[in-house]
């Protein structure tokens, strides 16, 4: 089975959509976020980009894993 390109597009658009959302979601209910980017420590941020990265590498594979399989 060939997957189109719009497929592959569309998985990795949800995926990273979704995996965004949990990741500030989590990092805000954990208190690692503050309402500005400014506001945060270097280790607040990059715990922030580690939680998004991390989630939604999750969500594309989970969403191309389910599209594709």
């Amino acid at each position: 089975m060939s997957a189109s390109l719009f497929e592959i597009l569309m998985a990795v658009g949800l995926g990273a959509l979704f995996g965004t959302g949990i990741g500030l979601f989590i990092g805000f209910v954990a208190g690692q976020q503050k309402r500005e980017w400014s506001a945060m420590t270097g280790k607040e941020k990059s715990i922030n980009i580690a939680l998004v990265l991390f989630f939604s590498a999750a969500y594309i594979a989970g969403i191309a894993w389910y599209m594709f399989a």
